[in-house]
């Protein structure tokens, strides 16, 4: 990559940041649905087509990176270590992808607050997320082995989906203050029948908020 090029790339992930910033400002203000590209693309200075040259939708900027965070997971999985069992092996790689897609805390409490207040949002995150669950359900297979192992493996990714929306609710609850990690591990734990969650990954790694993007 030339310096050229990496210079056009964190001006447009610059600009990325600061539409996905000025929109969230409109959508506590006056609401996801009251809000329009116009009003968002006038808080930043460009015109409605540059709006579109970085977000499809008006929603694409919230739930946009929402494929692209489960594909992270999905890279992070096939990296782990084969004698891992599922369970662990998924956990670890939720917490790796974290690097791959930096996150900014308080930006997601807003969109988390955003997400839960807007009935529609909620409905396409749960549409777009459908593509964890292609990209995390063979490998899962392929790590359990035997019969059954696709049903055991679509069982385990929609329960440990499952546990991080428990866990990021109550996070959103918190506004941002209990562990993500820790909650997550409770609520995997109350599904597995533990007393105490299992030991996972460190803290500094949490699993991908699940607020959208």
């Amino acid at each position: 990559m030339t310096d050229k090029a990496t210079a056009w790339d964190r001006q447009r992930a610059a600009l990325r940041a600061e539409i996905i910033t000025a929109a969230c400002a409109l959508f506590a203000e006056q609401g996801f649905e009251a809000t329009t590209v116009d009003q968002i693309a006038g808080a930043v200075g460009i015109s409605r087509r540059s709006f579109f040259r970085y977000f499809g939708t008006k929603e694409d900027v919230l739930l946009g990176d929402l494929a692209g965070r489960g594909d992270a997971v999905a890279r992070a999985l096939a990296r782990r270590p084969a004698g891992e069992g599922p369970w662990q092996a998924l956990r670890a790689a939720m917490a790796d992808s974290v690097s791959e897609v930096p996150r900014d805390a308080s930006q997601d409490l807003a969109i988390g607050r955003i997400m839960r207040d807007t009935p529609s949002l909620r409905y396409r995150r749960t549409e777009k997320r459908l593509h964890w669950n292609e990209a995390l359900v063979p490998m899962l297979a392929a790590r359990i082995g035997g019969h059954g192992a696709e049903f055991t493996a679509a069982a385990i990714v929609a329960a440990a989906l499952s546990c991080l929306d428990v866990a990021s609710d109550a996070w959103l609850r918190s506004g941002g203050k209990e562990d993500l990690a820790d909650l997550y591990d409770k609520a995997v734990a109350a599904v597995l029948g533990q007393a105490e969650p299992a030991e996972g990954p460190s803290k500094a790694q949490a699993p991908p908020r699940n607020e959208g993007r």
